[in-house]
């Protein structure tokens, strides 16, 4: 775990990736069809005010944008390089180069906010959460997704090297009281094959 005191490493392993990241990873195109199998339990719906964490590329964001207007997304992201590529793509969003663990996200503005491939990056996740408390409305949910299982999302960043070999996503038994520290409380929680998906809202 790095200082906060002092620039996260992951920052520049992001940013070296960042102009090849669409084409190391899934087609957007299966990403999103996905997505749009999985809006039962996103249920995300117009109007609504919706932070994005770790938005990367910015290749889900259009999609959010257009189910949540005349909402509002906030993307999110600590790589400049990967916020580059996402204020390219042209979509109607607000882009925030922001560390969640250390900025200022607001407070009770967020109906929901989706973590969706990016909780096992926070340099302190704890930190996080309390900060996602903070900015979500009492009627607000916070949705941690991966498009894995929390062992597959592990054992790949185990053999991945670098910056993120350490970063863990916590095992679904820990998930409740890590949330109660903070003031959030589970709802649901899957641990499938091909997704990983926690549903808090606020005590």
């Amino acid at each position: 775990m790095s200082s906060p005191d002092l620039p996260d490493p992951r920052i520049a392993f992001f940013n070296q990736h960042a102009a090849n990241w669409d084409t190391e990873n899934p087609p957007i195109d299966q990403t999103l069809r996905r997505l749009e199998g999985l809006r039962s339990l996103l249920a995300i719906e117009p109007g609504q005010e919706l932070m994005e964490v770790g938005c990367g590329t910015g290749m889900v964001t259009g999609w959010l944008a257009e189910r949540v207007w005349p909402g509002r997304v906030t993307a999110v992201d600590f790589s400049p390089q990967m916020l580059e590529q996402a204020r390219s793509r042209g979509v109607a969003a607000d882009f925030r180069d922001w560390d969640v663990c250390t900025a200022d996200i607001g407070q009770e503005a967020y109906d929901v906010i989706l973590c969706l491939n990016a909780f096992p990056h926070f340099r302190d996740q704890v930190a996080a959460l309390a900060n996602f408390r903070r900015a979500l409305r009492d009627s607000g949910r916070l949705i941690v997704m991966h498009l894995d299982s929390w062992k597959a999302i592990n054992d790949f960043h185990a053999h991945a090297g670098g910056a993120v070999q350490h970063d863990m996503l916590p095992e679904p038994s820990a998930w409740p009281e890590l949330l109660k520290g903070v003031g959030l409380e589970q709802s649901t929680c899957v641990d499938e094959p091909d997704l990983f998906y926690i549903l808090a809202r606020p005590e």
